[in-house]
């Protein structure tokens, strides 16, 4: 009996004395009792499984439960039974609708209409052809130089017309740069001897200076006062020079444009610079593009992006990024100084 039982059974007749059931059930069959027993809910989950499903087992135990006999059992019972028979032979059937391919509407042709402009294009030539082509703007039809000839009525290499050769314009040859004129010597007294004429000095393409005088050049800067563009591209620069150039910077205070492109500078070397502009900010416009170790790294692009952003004069900076987050960074100050400038100067004007 159930233990769900007495609890149902109290529900359906609420005035059955449940103190008594013993005595109903000793008075029950065995064939009541299983009839009571089936009825229950089979899919009741609250109930566990042994209690949901119906014993269907009617013989009595023999003796004690023995795995190891009931496996030897089982698989000497499966070896002597025969397989079941099919009693249904298989049959091939196909079900369902057969796929058809839809046949596709032919395109219906439109008729020819003649003109009286058919028998015109037949006897015309390839040439008058690629003219009226050029004509009524048919680009598809012509390269640029067989468009240009029609319009222009020359004639194109090897028999003109849609096959014909188009030949490219010859390059205009340009008068080679002339060398930089600046003396070099000269240069260097003056700006040792601190000249107040000498306000700009260019030193761009000069191939034969020797790392000794950029050295020079470069201390001579810590004393000079009057020096306000130095340009140094291009002249095979290396560290050991820069170096001495920022030590130069950081005594100078006049210095406004340096242009130091195309050298063989390190990022180490121009974060130097940098420092060096920074101590008293006088530099507007720096240029160190163009370098041989043509990578700085993120270390060194964080390092400048910094510096430039610790300096609220330099307008205009030239250098390639690798790295957009540093580009940005730069440009904002850059823009940022600007419009510092440009209010300044607006203010000074609206004051005068």
């Amino acid at each position: 009996m159930t233990t769900a039982f007495p609890v149902q059974l109290k529900s359906e007749f609420p005035d059955i004395d449940l103190e008594n059931i013993d005595e109903l059930l000793a008075q029950l069959t065995p064939e009541e009792i299983d009839e009571l027993n089936g009825d229950f809910d089979p899919d009741n989950a609250l109930l566990p499984p042994s209690e949901r499903m119906k014993d269907q087992t009617k013989k009595q135990p023999t003796g004690k439960f023995d795995r190891k006999k009931l496996l030897d059992f089982l698989e000497k019972k499966a070896r002597e039974e025969k397989d079941w028979e099919q009693f249904k032979p298989f049959i091939k059937e196909l079900r369902g609708k057969v796929y058809k391919k839809k046949e596709e509407p032919k395109p219906v042709e439109d008729p020819e209409i003649e003109t009286e402009w058919d028998e015109i294009l037949k006897q015309a030539s390839e040439e008058e052809l690629v003219d009226l082509a050029a004509v009524l703007g048919f680009h598809g039809m012509l390269n640029q130089t067989q468009y240009y000839a029609s319009w222009e009525g020359k004639e194109i290499e090897a028999g003109g017309g849609f096959r014909g050769v188009a030949k490219a314009a010859d390059l205009l040859p340009l008068p080679m740069e002339p060398p930089n004129p600046t003396d070099v010597e000269d240069s260097l007294k003056k700006i040792k001897a601190n000249d107040q004429k000498l306000k700009h000095l260019n030193l761009n393409n000069i191939k034969n200076i020797s790392n000794e005088r950029l050295i020079e050049f470069s201390e001579a800067l810590t004393t000079n006062t009057h020096l306000e563009t130095l340009e140094m591209a291009n002249v095979k620069m290396t560290d050991g020079v820069a170096k001495k150039l920022a030590e130069g910077l950081r005594g100078n205070k006049t210095l406004k444009t340096l242009n130091v492109e195309s050298n063989f500078l390190s990022g180490e070397v121009i974060v130097d610079i940098l420092k060096a502009i920074n101590v008293h900010k006088s530099v507007i416009e720096l240029r160190v593009v163009n370098q041989k170790p043509a990578v700085l790294g993120n270390k060194v692009e964080m390092q400048i992006a910094k510096l430039i952003e610790e300096n609220g004069v330099i307008l205009r900076f030239g250098i390639t990024f690798e790295y957009p987050d540093a580009r940005i960074r730069v440009d904002y100050k850059l823009q940022e100084n600007n419009d510092a400038l440009r209010k300044k100067r607006v203010g000074d004007k609206d004051g005068e």
